[in-house]
Protein backbone atom coordinates (compact mmCIF):
# COMPACT_ATOMS: atom_id res chain seq x y z
CA UNK A 1 0.00 0.00 0.00
CA UNK A 2 1.63 3.28 -0.84
CA UNK A 3 1.38 6.50 1.04
CA UNK A 4 -0.54 8.19 -1.04
CA UNK A 5 -3.45 5.30 -0.94
CA UNK A 6 -3.23 4.87 2.92
CA UNK A 7 -3.57 8.87 3.49
CA UNK A 8 -6.69 8.48 1.37
CA UNK A 9 -7.73 5.43 3.40
CA UNK A 10 -7.88 6.82 6.66
CA UNK A 11 -9.16 10.50 4.80
CA UNK A 12 -6.50 12.46 6.22
CA UNK A 13 -7.91 15.98 4.15
CA UNK A 14 -11.08 15.64 6.68
CA UNK A 15 -8.82 15.36 9.88
CA UNK A 16 -9.24 19.02 10.74
CA UNK A 17 -12.27 17.47 12.01
CA UNK A 18 -10.57 16.20 14.68
CA UNK A 19 -7.58 18.26 15.40
CA UNK A 20 -9.54 21.76 15.49
CA UNK A 21 -11.73 20.78 18.21
CA UNK A 22 -8.73 19.58 20.74
CA UNK A 23 -6.85 23.07 19.78
CA UNK A 24 -10.11 25.02 20.58
CA UNK A 25 -10.55 22.63 23.89
CA UNK A 26 -6.73 23.83 24.82
CA UNK A 27 -7.14 27.62 24.08
CA UNK A 28 -10.43 27.51 26.41
CA UNK A 29 -8.53 25.42 28.77
CA UNK A 30 -5.56 27.69 29.57
CA UNK A 31 -7.91 30.71 29.17
CA UNK A 32 -10.74 30.09 31.34
CA UNK A 33 -9.07 27.77 33.95
CA UNK A 34 -4.99 28.66 33.40
CA UNK A 35 -3.83 25.33 33.63
CA UNK A 36 -2.18 22.82 30.92
CA UNK A 37 -1.28 19.37 31.26
CA UNK A 38 0.73 19.17 27.82
CA UNK A 39 2.19 15.45 28.62
CA UNK A 40 -1.81 14.10 29.36
CA UNK A 41 -3.33 16.29 26.41
CA UNK A 42 -0.51 14.61 24.20
CA UNK A 43 -1.23 11.20 24.93
CA UNK A 44 -4.67 11.78 24.40
CA UNK A 45 -3.97 13.63 21.47
CA UNK A 46 -2.24 10.41 19.73
CA UNK A 47 -4.71 8.19 20.69
CA UNK A 48 -7.65 10.25 19.56
CA UNK A 49 -5.66 10.74 16.06
CA UNK A 50 -5.24 7.22 15.62
CA UNK A 51 -8.54 6.10 16.44
CA UNK A 52 -10.02 8.67 14.10
CA UNK A 53 -7.78 6.87 11.13
CA UNK A 54 -9.42 3.57 11.95
CA UNK A 55 -12.88 4.91 12.32
CA UNK A 56 -12.23 6.45 8.70
CA UNK A 57 -10.68 3.10 7.64
CA UNK A 58 -13.76 1.27 8.83
CA UNK A 59 -16.46 3.62 7.25
CA UNK A 60 -14.57 2.91 3.98
CA UNK A 61 -14.14 -1.18 4.93
CA UNK A 62 -17.87 -1.14 5.87
CA UNK A 63 -19.11 0.96 2.40
CA UNK A 64 -17.05 -1.61 0.55
CA UNK A 65 -19.11 -4.69 2.16
CA UNK A 66 -22.87 -3.17 2.36
CA UNK A 67 -22.45 -1.52 -1.28
CA UNK A 68 -25.48 -3.52 -2.84
CA UNK A 69 -25.06 -5.15 -6.50
CA UNK A 70 -25.82 -3.19 -10.11
CA UNK A 71 -23.83 -0.23 -9.71
CA UNK A 72 -20.08 -0.22 -9.72
CA UNK A 73 -19.36 1.39 -6.30
CA UNK A 74 -17.16 -1.24 -4.99
CA UNK A 75 -15.07 -1.16 -8.47
CA UNK A 76 -14.62 2.45 -9.28
CA UNK A 77 -15.46 4.77 -5.97
CA UNK A 78 -14.60 2.64 -2.82
CA UNK A 79 -10.92 3.20 -2.41
CA UNK A 80 -10.95 -0.59 -1.13
CA UNK A 81 -12.43 -1.72 -4.51
CA UNK A 82 -10.67 0.67 -6.54
CA UNK A 83 -6.74 0.20 -5.62
CA UNK A 84 -7.91 -3.88 -5.12
CA UNK A 85 -6.54 -3.86 -1.17
CA UNK A 86 -6.40 -6.87 0.60
CA UNK A 87 -9.42 -6.94 3.06
CA UNK A 88 -7.84 -9.07 5.58
CA UNK A 89 -4.81 -6.74 5.79
CA UNK A 90 -7.19 -3.76 5.70
CA UNK A 91 -9.05 -5.46 8.83
CA UNK A 92 -5.97 -6.00 10.82
CA UNK A 93 -4.16 -2.57 10.34
CA UNK A 94 -7.75 -1.07 11.31
CA UNK A 95 -8.08 -3.92 14.45
CA UNK A 96 -4.74 -3.16 15.30
CA UNK A 97 -5.21 0.54 15.69
CA UNK A 98 -8.32 0.75 17.37
CA UNK A 99 -6.49 -1.76 19.83
CA UNK A 100 -3.50 1.05 20.27
CA UNK A 101 -5.82 3.93 20.62
CA UNK A 102 -7.83 2.36 23.12
CA UNK A 103 -4.86 0.72 25.31
CA UNK A 104 -3.44 4.41 25.51
CA UNK A 105 -7.13 5.75 26.51
CA UNK A 106 -7.68 3.01 29.39
CA UNK A 107 -3.77 4.26 30.52
CA UNK A 108 -4.65 7.67 30.77
CA UNK A 109 -8.05 7.18 32.52
CA UNK A 110 -6.22 5.68 35.49
CA UNK A 111 -4.37 8.35 35.94
CA UNK A 112 -7.15 11.27 35.82
CA UNK A 113 -10.34 9.66 36.68
CA UNK A 114 -12.55 7.20 35.01
CA UNK A 115 -14.98 9.46 33.92
CA UNK A 116 -12.65 10.00 30.61
CA UNK A 117 -13.11 6.23 30.63
CA UNK A 118 -17.19 6.54 30.34
CA UNK A 119 -17.11 9.75 27.61
CA UNK A 120 -13.99 7.88 25.93
CA UNK A 121 -15.76 4.83 25.87
CA UNK A 122 -18.96 7.10 24.35
CA UNK A 123 -16.77 8.19 21.73
CA UNK A 124 -15.51 4.63 20.90
CA UNK A 125 -19.37 3.46 20.26
CA UNK A 126 -20.14 6.00 18.52
CA UNK A 127 -17.50 5.70 15.76
CA UNK A 128 -17.60 1.63 15.56
CA UNK A 129 -21.27 1.54 15.24
CA UNK A 130 -21.06 4.93 12.62
CA UNK A 131 -20.82 2.39 10.09
CA UNK A 132 -21.20 -0.98 11.83
CA UNK A 133 -24.10 -2.88 12.40
CA UNK A 134 -27.40 -3.46 10.58
CA UNK A 135 -28.17 -0.34 10.69
CA UNK A 136 -25.17 2.11 10.93
CA UNK A 137 -25.78 5.85 12.12
CA UNK A 138 -24.02 7.37 8.93
CA UNK A 139 -27.04 5.13 6.99
CA UNK A 140 -30.21 7.05 9.62
CA UNK A 141 -30.91 10.99 9.78
CA UNK A 142 -28.96 10.60 13.16
CA UNK A 143 -25.19 10.45 11.35
CA UNK A 144 -24.70 14.55 11.10
CA UNK A 145 -25.79 14.62 14.95
CA UNK A 146 -23.62 12.04 15.86
CA UNK A 147 -20.31 13.15 14.02
CA UNK A 148 -20.86 16.54 15.01
CA UNK A 149 -21.23 16.49 18.61
CA UNK A 150 -19.34 13.47 19.02
CA UNK A 151 -16.41 15.56 17.55
CA UNK A 152 -17.23 18.81 17.63
CA UNK A 153 -18.01 18.35 21.50
CA UNK A 154 -16.49 15.67 23.06
CA UNK A 155 -13.07 16.09 21.81
CA UNK A 156 -12.98 19.31 22.99
CA UNK A 157 -15.00 18.53 26.19
CA UNK A 158 -11.75 15.59 26.87
CA UNK A 159 -9.46 18.19 26.03
CA UNK A 160 -10.33 20.50 28.70
CA UNK A 161 -11.28 18.01 31.57
CA UNK A 162 -7.79 16.43 31.02
CA UNK A 163 -6.43 19.90 31.80
CA UNK A 164 -8.62 20.44 34.91
CA UNK A 165 -9.51 17.08 36.20
CA UNK A 166 -8.41 18.12 39.95
CA UNK A 167 -10.96 20.88 40.20
CA UNK A 168 -13.43 20.24 37.50
CA UNK A 169 -16.82 20.58 38.62
CA UNK A 170 -19.63 19.09 36.51
CA UNK A 171 -22.10 21.37 36.58
CA UNK A 172 -24.88 22.77 34.18
CA UNK A 173 -22.53 26.06 33.90
CA UNK A 174 -19.22 24.24 33.14
CA UNK A 175 -20.72 21.85 30.93
CA UNK A 176 -23.00 24.78 28.51
CA UNK A 177 -19.63 26.44 28.88
CA UNK A 178 -17.90 24.18 26.38
CA UNK A 179 -20.40 23.46 24.23
CA UNK A 180 -20.79 26.87 23.86
CA UNK A 181 -16.89 26.75 22.85
CA UNK A 182 -17.38 23.89 20.96
CA UNK A 183 -20.42 24.59 19.08
CA UNK A 184 -19.23 26.23 15.74
CA UNK A 185 -16.95 23.47 15.39
CA UNK A 186 -19.83 20.95 16.19
CA UNK A 187 -21.65 22.94 13.51
CA UNK A 188 -19.00 22.84 10.73
CA UNK A 189 -18.16 18.83 11.04
CA UNK A 190 -21.85 17.99 11.02
CA UNK A 191 -21.99 20.17 7.79
CA UNK A 192 -18.90 18.16 6.36
CA UNK A 193 -21.34 14.68 6.17
CA UNK A 194 -24.40 16.55 5.27
CA UNK A 195 -22.52 17.99 2.45
CA UNK A 196 -21.20 14.95 1.83
CA UNK A 197 -24.82 13.04 2.25
CA UNK A 198 -26.06 15.70 -0.73
CA UNK A 199 -23.52 14.84 -2.90
CA UNK A 200 -24.54 11.16 -2.85
CA UNK A 201 -27.96 11.37 -1.90
CA UNK A 202 -28.59 9.03 -5.18
CA UNK A 203 -25.65 6.53 -4.54
CA UNK A 204 -26.87 6.57 -0.77
CA UNK A 205 -30.31 5.75 -1.74
CA UNK A 206 -29.34 2.90 -4.71
CA UNK A 207 -26.99 1.34 -1.08
CA UNK A 208 -30.68 1.88 0.49
CA UNK A 209 -29.02 4.35 3.12
CA UNK A 210 -31.46 7.21 3.66
CA UNK A 211 -29.39 9.76 5.25
CA UNK A 212 -31.35 12.86 6.32
CA UNK A 213 -30.94 14.36 3.17
CA UNK A 214 -33.07 11.47 1.83
CA UNK A 215 -36.14 12.92 4.03
CA UNK A 216 -35.21 16.65 3.60
CA UNK A 217 -34.29 16.35 0.22
CA UNK A 218 -31.63 18.18 -1.46
CA UNK A 219 -33.07 21.76 -1.42
CA UNK A 220 -34.00 22.13 2.28
CA UNK A 221 -30.42 19.71 3.11
CA UNK A 222 -28.66 22.45 0.93
CA UNK A 223 -30.60 25.54 3.42
CA UNK A 224 -29.91 23.52 6.87
CA UNK A 225 -26.08 23.87 5.54
CA UNK A 226 -26.49 27.28 4.96
CA UNK A 227 -28.23 27.80 8.54
CA UNK A 228 -25.20 25.91 10.04
CA UNK A 229 -23.06 27.92 8.66
CA UNK A 230 -24.26 31.20 10.32
CA UNK A 231 -25.54 29.65 13.78
CA UNK A 232 -21.41 28.76 13.78
CA UNK A 233 -20.78 32.54 13.33
CA UNK A 234 -23.45 33.49 15.95
CA UNK A 235 -22.17 30.82 18.42
CA UNK A 236 -18.49 32.84 18.35
CA UNK A 237 -20.36 35.94 19.46
CA UNK A 238 -22.03 34.46 21.87
CA UNK A 239 -18.91 32.84 23.25
CA UNK A 240 -17.28 36.57 23.35
CA UNK A 241 -20.73 37.96 24.97
CA UNK A 242 -20.56 34.77 27.70
CA UNK A 243 -16.75 36.01 28.43
CA UNK A 244 -15.85 32.27 27.68
CA UNK A 245 -13.71 33.68 24.54
CA UNK A 246 -11.69 36.79 24.36
CA UNK A 247 -12.86 39.75 22.30
CA UNK A 248 -10.20 38.59 19.49
CA UNK A 249 -11.92 35.65 18.44
CA UNK A 250 -14.47 38.28 16.97
CA UNK A 251 -11.65 38.43 13.89
CA UNK A 252 -12.78 35.14 12.67
CA UNK A 253 -15.39 37.13 10.93
CA UNK A 254 -12.70 38.06 8.76
CA UNK A 255 -12.79 34.80 7.29
CA UNK A 256 -16.49 35.00 6.41
CA UNK A 257 -16.29 36.41 2.81
CA UNK A 258 -14.22 33.39 2.02
CA UNK A 259 -17.28 31.17 3.79
CA UNK A 260 -19.58 32.99 1.45
CA UNK A 261 -17.95 32.07 -1.15
CA UNK A 262 -17.89 28.36 -0.45
CA UNK A 263 -21.23 28.28 0.55
CA UNK A 264 -21.94 29.51 -2.84
CA UNK A 265 -20.34 27.31 -4.62
CA UNK A 266 -21.70 24.70 -3.07
CA UNK A 267 -25.44 25.35 -3.38
CA UNK A 268 -24.63 26.70 -7.13
CA UNK A 269 -23.36 22.86 -7.66
CA UNK A 270 -23.73 19.79 -5.56
CA UNK A 271 -20.72 17.33 -6.83
CA UNK A 272 -18.75 15.18 -4.62
CA UNK A 273 -15.09 15.49 -6.47
CA UNK A 274 -15.96 19.26 -7.57
CA UNK A 275 -17.72 20.83 -4.51
CA UNK A 276 -17.55 18.89 -1.79
CA UNK A 277 -14.36 20.23 -1.00
CA UNK A 278 -15.87 23.41 -0.14
CA UNK A 279 -16.88 22.02 2.73
CA UNK A 280 -13.80 20.98 4.16
CA UNK A 281 -12.27 24.18 3.60
CA UNK A 282 -15.34 26.06 5.49
CA UNK A 283 -13.82 23.59 8.36
CA UNK A 284 -10.56 24.45 8.07
CA UNK A 285 -10.57 28.14 8.02
CA UNK A 286 -13.39 28.78 9.92
CA UNK A 287 -11.89 26.57 13.16
CA UNK A 288 -8.07 27.42 12.02
CA UNK A 289 -9.03 31.15 12.52
CA UNK A 290 -11.15 30.48 15.87
CA UNK A 291 -8.14 28.95 17.24
CA UNK A 292 -5.37 31.41 15.96
CA UNK A 293 -7.97 34.74 17.43
CA UNK A 294 -8.54 32.73 20.58
CA UNK A 295 -4.88 32.11 20.75
CA UNK A 296 -3.76 35.65 20.49
CA UNK A 297 -6.84 36.99 22.54
CA UNK A 298 -4.26 34.84 25.45
CA UNK A 299 -0.86 36.17 24.67
CA UNK A 300 -2.62 39.83 24.19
Amino acid sequence: MSLSVFLELVEIKAKTASVLPFLIGLCYSWYHYGTLHLGYVLIYFVAMFIFNMAVDILDNYNDYHHATEGHDYKQKTNIIGRENLSLRFVFWMMTSMIVVSAILGIALASVVGWPLLWMGLYCYLVGIFYSSGPRPLSSLPLGEFFSGSTMGIMISFICVYLNTFETFQWNFSEIFSIFIIALPNTLWIANLMLANNICDKEEDEKNERYTLVHYLGKQRSIHLFVGMNVFAFLAIILSVVLKLAPLTVLLTFLTAPFIWKQITLFRNKQVKRETFICAVRILAVGSAAQVITYLLGILI
